[in-house]
Formats: structure tokens, C-alpha cells, sequence
């Protein structure tokens, strides 16, 4: 998401993330752009919304559990 008024990215992060080492993302209209809340100036990963559709049924089909 992108604040209209500022211009600026809207970063979401999960609610249960206690430690503030979290993942967040922000949607930015044909985009999704993915970065550490723990180390938000490092750089991020900027996925198209085919992309980030495909990696989130990657999650939810546990391609990523033996990480």
C-alpha cells in the first residue's frame, strides 16, 4: 500500500511477530515489495503481484518447511 497523500510505502507486518523481527510488505500497485522490519534499510525484494501470489501458495503448500 501506498499512502496517496504522502506518497510513501505503507509496510504491514504480521501480528504475532513479538521480537520486531518481523517480515513486512507493501503493495504498491502492480507490485509487492518485501523487507526486515528488523533491518528495514537494507535492501528489499520487489516481487510482481503473479510472484507474490505464487511464493504465498508456495507457504500455505509447505514448500518453504524445511527451511
Amino acid at each position: 500500500m501506498t499512502d496517496r497523500l504522502k506518497g510513501e510505502l505503507v509496510w504491514l507486518r504480521g501480528t504475532w511477530c513479538e521480537s520486531g523481527a518481523a517480515v513486512e510488505v507493501a503493495a504498491t500497485g502492480d507490485t509487492v515489495v518485501v523487507r526486515s522490519s528488523a533491518n528495514p534499510d537494507d535492501p528489499s525484494v520487489t516481487l510482481s503481484c503473479d510472484e507474490w501470489q505464487e511464493f504465498l501458495a508456495g507457504v500455505k503448500e509447505g514448500a518453504f518447511d524445511y527451511l
